[in-house]
Formats: C-alpha cells, structure tokens, sequence
C-alpha cells in the first residue's frame, strides 16, 4: 500500500521509514520533491561528554539523506542568561532554520538521535510541535535500530532546497516559566514531573548544575524507565504506569521538566505515544531553577 500521505506524530519504526523512504514520490533529493509528499529526516545526534560527537558521527554515517541539526547550535540560544543550561532558541530564528531545512507545514519529519530519543530527538520533535508542526515523530530506537535492522547509512553531505521561514510561532502557553513554578510550588496534586534520574532527583548527586535536589513537591519519573533496550515500551504498557502520576489531571494541567529541558521532551513524547498528550514543558528545567539561590530546594 502507497505510504504517500504518512502522518506519524508520535513514534515511526524503522522498518516503515525505510519503507517509505524506498518510494520515490516520498524521498527529498530535489526541487521536485513537494512538501505535501516529502519525507524529511532529521538527525539530533548529542553527547553531553562530548559536544563534538554528534556532528562529528553525523559526518561519518547517517541516515541517507538525513540532515544534521545540533542541540546547542540549532535547537537552543546559548545566550540567553538565567534561562538553564538549554535555553529555547527565539521562534523566529527557529522558523528561518526550519526553512532552511525545507520543513514546511506539510513536509513528514522524522528525527532519530544514536539511539533512545533523549539526546537530542525529542527535543526537536517537541520544538517543532511547539510552533505548530503536526507531522513529526521519533525513529524508535534511532540510528542504532536502523542499522541493526540492516539498513544502510551514508557519509555524502546532503544539501537540500531551502524553503521560506516556517509560517507558525512558539505557542508560549505550553512552555512553563520559573515564575508559575514558583507560584504553584504548594499544590496538589502534584503537577510537576521531573524525568531526571532518581539519584540526581534526590539530591545524591550532581555532575552538571549548581546545587543538588528538586523542586518541592516535584515527582520523579526518569525518563529511562519508558524505554526497554532503547526503544520505547508498548504504548498501553506505559499508559498504566503514566496515567496514575497525572492524579486525576488532564495532561494539560501537568508539566515535565528534567536538567535542562531535553529529556523532559523524551517523557512528554512517552506520554504521547501512550496516548495521552498534551503535558506542558518546565524548559528552563532544574539548570535553571537552581541558578537563582533564592528558590527553594528540595532533596529526598
């Protein structure tokens, strides 16, 4: 059956990219290819260790006619001040680089990272449902699921027609600021999720931001736990161990966050691929709460 048409949103598997990818009214390798069939693969490859890695492992072998797009580079403003460790980018910078992308409202992107999602996949799928695109999903598994599936990579840059500035804006009304976490730190139930792992949540340790612990009232969920050998569980799997944590609340009502909004991104698109969508995103995150001295700090 033709894929002409495609409309995935939460998670794609690789087999059906290949499957698409392998039909040429989908593939984007010119100016002929329309934005209403194209299918645009994006690859968000980051390490913390290392903030060359992704860049540099993107050079050496991608996804055929993927493009790069680079954490601190593309999906942040590193001069921002106060605002976390990965600050959001301006909307309309993010606009003229989805453009320059060829990403149109029509256009299917798919996005994968070396693996999980977390670094940094999800958090351009969020980004790109934060200025009104539709059509994006996560390759589950990324590039590590591909190319054990046997599929192959490439090393020849890809350059591809540039489009205009993506016709839509941030929707800042799903974006949680430091100000409404403040003002809501004593209600109940929780609405607060924080996808960090438990020990970094409980104050134990911290590798990256200035003080240890977690927002009072805040409830963990690492993000780890929504995956199983890199690849998401079942969505009604983790629909049963999700759902409990929104107390009641429609997914609106509650909020994620992490250290520094990336994998808070990874645990709203959990949510999403268990059907329940909609959670709102903490960006500035743990990095920068804990940056002014005057917020509390909680620690289990």
């Amino acid at each position: 059956m033709s894929q002409v048409g495609v409309s995935w949103t939460t998670l794609v598997d690789v087999a059906e990219l290949a499957n698409a990818l392998a039909q040429p009214e989908l593939r984007v390798v010119d100016a002929r290819a329309t934005a209403s069939t194209a299918v645009r693969v994006m690859d968000a490859r980051y390490s913390l260790a290392d903030k060359q890695a992704g860049a540099a492992g993107y050079a050496a072998a991608h996804i055929p006619g993927a493009l790069h797009a680079d954490l601190e580079k593309d999906l942040s403003d590193m001069g921002k001040q106060g605002h976390g460790r990965h600050p959001l980018p301006e909307s309309e910078v993010f606009a003229a680089r989805l453009g320059q992308w060829g990403i149109a409202p029509d256009t299917q992107v798919v996005v994968y990272d070396a693996a999980d999602g977390s670094m940094a996949a999800a958090r351009l799928w969020w980004l790109l449902r934060l200025i009104g695109h539709r059509k994006v999903a996560v390759l589950d598994g990324g590039l590590a699921a591909w190319q054990a599936a046997g599929y192959a990579v490439d090393a020849a840059p890809v350059v591809v027609p540039a489009l205009p500035a993506y016709p839509g804006q941030f929707d800042m009304t799903q974006v949680v600021s430091a100000d409404e976490v403040q003002s809501r730190l004593s209600q109940t139930p929780a609405w607060l999720l924080d996808a960090r792992a438990g020990e970094r949540y409980r104050g134990e340790v911290e590798p990256l931001d200035r003080v240890a612990g977690h927002v009072p009232g805040a409830l963990n969920r690492p993000f780890g736990m929504n995956l199983r050998d890199g690849r998401f569980r079942p969505a009604q799997e983790l629909r049963a161990e999700l759902e409990p944590l929104l107390s009641g609340q429609a997914p609106a009502q509650v909020a994620v966050m992490c250290g520094s909004g990336v994998t808070a991104c990874h645990l709203a698109l959990a949510f999403a691929h268990a059907g329940m969508p909609g959670l709102r995103v903490f960006s500035d995150s743990w990095s920068g709460w804990s940056s002014d001295a005057n917020r509390p700090v909680a620690t289990v």
